[in-house]
């Protein structure tokens, strides 16, 4: 991949800058991360004190464990923090694994995820609160936008932002970041309903590229649904059957859907944009099902409460005023998203109770005021909505024979690729989440770093991958309790972890030190060459005697 040699050209380090150059300080660093599962700064050298040799032996260079020490690995992230730098660095790399891999470049994803901490806000930095993609809006967090490469997922740009900026805006940026990167127009960019802003899709289409998207339900209102689905209704329409390949080799039919052509206007920067765009309307089985049973289940607590509401309890004081009862009742409809749904009414009853005389208090006849919620169920508007159920609209400009219906939506399909991307990213190996370190600059310049160890476990698993194809082969031992089960598809963890028990004994007999290395097995062997290396890169490390340290 060539980044020691990169880094180093695009990060001048200072003139009092000793030792390990920051590019093999960076490599070393990840290898310390891809192994270990953990990016804390004081393990590291630990670590390399364990490993001096056969980290001075790869790298053919020497090493002291000073050089991954905490304070050199602060230093590289400051370099790494460099805007500027960076985009030069990743536009190099990109290039050179283009060229190095033969990758297509015909489509691009994008999306966002965000990382929460334990940190103070800051008003002018990224530690902010917003929505919270861990499922933490008490903590304040920063977002990592992230452009990948299909089909492999190989990350092509990335940014850091606050944490209370919104998605949608953050789009436009990064189309412009990967034209930077790439130096190429005509790419088919592919993002979730956050990225279907009018404004970004316009973007697009005057820079000479292509976008899908599904349409978020501000952009197509149910109405504006039913409209299109009316021809559907009324027999106009022939819907087209969609099918998917699965990685087991069986195929079924996921969708189906038709075509409509929407014309687009839009202002940008003071110049209008027009286009013909198709909208893909689409109906999938599988979600019609998840949707129903998802409706069919917010039904049933909106009913629920509702009865709980009319039955008093023991320790719930009742409530005196209607208005405050009317608000409850609503309160539910609104936190299960049933308010058409459900017809309400409302009935005031008055129970008289006797107080008996107590002391000097004399007897009396005490009125309470009890409400009850009468509701129905309108059959008529539920019809209407399951009617809908199942149906999305997807937005393109790409033409029609280089992107059928069927294509689009298996294209979309393909979006749990990026979203592998983020799990490696925040979970093991890579391990941003927690985030241990508190400055800015570190953070963005340990986040950058992690995207160079995700493109070291993306090109790994795509040139294993690639070559089992080409071989019409498939790996077998990767699989812990079933060595025999084979794949055609092995993930980079597993290859990775295949070579765990490999041990390097060094024994120093005052004149002479030897080294005693594990024999490679048949499966570390088979993966070496798959990946293209030379078996040399361990066997140079023993058995052989060395001269005394």
């Amino acid at each position: 991949m060539g980044i020691p040699e990169l880094l180093d050209e695009h990060f001048p380090t200072h003139g009092n800058w000793q030792g390990l150059s920051l590019g093999n300080v960076a490599v070393v660093w990840l290898c310390h991360i891809l192994s270990q599962a953990d990016h804390c700064l004081n393990h590291v050298q630990g670590w390399a004190e364990k490993h001096l040799d056969s980290i001075e032996m790869s790298l053919d260079e020497d090493l002291r464990a000073l050089d991954m020490s905490d304070d050199r690995l602060e230093i590289t992230l400051r370099y790494l923090s460099k805007d500027s730098d960076w985009n030069s660095f990743e536009q190099a790399m990109n290039q050179r694994h283009l060229q190095v891999y033969d990758l297509n470049r015909d489509r691009v994803r994008l999306d966002s995820t965000s990382v929460s901490g334990y940190w103070d806000e800051t008003p002018a930095g990224i530690f902010q609160r917003g929505y919270s993609k861990d499922h933490r809006p008490d903590l304040p967090q920063f977002k990592v936008m992230l452009a990948t490469l299909d089909p492999l997922g190989l990350p092509i740009a990335s940014e850091v932002v606050p944490g209370n900026r919104a998605d949608d805006p953050l789009y436009e940026p990064a189309v412009h970041r990967v034209r930077q990167a790439l130096d190429q127009r005509g790419l088919l960019y592919v993002g979730d309903c956050k990225m279907s802003s009018l404004r970004t899709r316009a973007v697009m289409q005057s820079g000479g590229d292509y976008y899908l998207c599904p349409l978020s339900k501000t952009q197509v209102s149910a109405q504006q649904l039913q409209a299109y689905l009316l021809p559907v209704q009324e027999g106009k329409v022939t819907l087209e059957a969609i099918s998917y390949d699965y990685a087991n080799g069986t195929t079924a039919v996921i969708a189906q859907g038709f075509e409509h052509v929407h014309n687009c206007e839009f202002l940008l920067d003071g110049q209008p944009v027009t286009w013909e765009e198709r909208r893909l309307v689409v109906y999938s089985m599988a979600h019609a099902q998840a949707e129903k049973k998802a409706l069919q289940g917010r039904i049933e607590k909106t009913q629920t409460a509702l009865q709980s509401l009319n039955q008093p309890r023991r320790g719930r004081k009742p409530i005196q005023d209607l208005e405050n009862f009317r608000q409850s009742a609503e309160t539910i409809l609104a936190q299960n998203r049933t308010q058409s749904l459900f017809h309400l009414s409302y009935q005031e009853q008055v129970e008289k109770q006797t107080q008996r005389k107590y002391g000097n208090r004399p007897a009396r006849v005490i009125k309470k005021r009890r409400f009850q919620v009468d509701y129905a169920l309108d059959q008529t508007e539920l019809e209407q909505q399951m009617q809908l159920l199942g149906w999305r609209v997807y937005a393109t400009n790409h033409p029609t024979p280089k992107l059928s219906l069927a294509d689009a939506v298996v294209a979309y399909r393909h979006e749990y690729v990026i979203e592998r991307g983020f799990s490696r990213l925040k979970g093991q190996p890579l391990s941003l989440r927690p985030m241990f370190l508190q400055r800015e600059d570190h953070i963005k310049g340990l986040v950058r770093l992690l995207t160079i160890g995700l493109r070291v476990l993306t090109l790994v698993e795509f040139q294993v991958r690639r070559s089992l194809s080409l071989e019409t082969q498939k790996l077998s031992g990767l699989y812990a309790g079933n060595p025999k089960r084979a794949t055609a598809r092995p993930t980079a963890e597993r290859l990775l972890s295949s070579f765990k028990d490999i041990t390097l004994v060094l024994i120093d007999t005052g004149d002479e030190t030897f080294a005693d290395l594990t024999a490679l097995n048949p499966l570390q062997q088979q993966i070496l060459q798959l990946l293209d290396f030379p078996v040399e890169i361990y066997t140079c490390l023993g058995p052989q005697s060395h001269d005394p340290p």
